[in-house]
């Protein structure tokens, strides 16, 4: 067993590590808020009536995904939202939600809307898998 690390004093190497495990705080007391995640993709007449472009309803056809998170009791500006590739990390001074997302997101590229009658955060992001540039040409 070879270690690839520069530094031989290391445990492990930063590729063994999952991403968003920094942000991961058992010893947080805040709650957890309840959420849904659902998947959206854009569709035309040439889809729904004529199935020309060959999109099915499942996931590996959708381009976004969206998570709704219920805060009830949150103004706007109590929200901290950080989205890396496959993280959403939310906190609030009451929730805290710590999501690992199913498929890697372009982190950059995104939107989040607070629905405040609703008491609704609606984060929508663009889904970045290896495969899309074929799925979606």
């Amino acid at each position: 067993f070879q270690m690839k690390s520069e530094n031989k004093k290391t445990i492990w190497n930063t590729e063994e590590v999952p991403e968003g495990s920094e942000f991961d705080d058992t010893w947080d007391p805040r709650e957890k808020p309840e959420y849904e995640i659902s998947f959206k993709q854009h569709v035309g007449t040439e889809d729904v009536f004529f199935g020309m472009t060959g999109k099915d309803p499942s996931t590996a056809c959708c381009e976004d995904i969206v998570i709704k998170i219920k805060l009830p009791e949150t103004k706007y500006s109590d929200i901290t939202l950080d989205i890396q590739d496959k993280v959403l990390d939310l906190r609030t001074p009451k929730k805290k939600l710590l999501l690992h997302l199913p498929y890697p997101v372009n982190s950059k590229e995104g939107r989040a809307r607070f629905l405040s009658e609703e008491e609704i955060l609606e984060v929508t992001l663009r889904l970045s898998r290896k495969l899309d540039f074929i799925n979606f040409s």
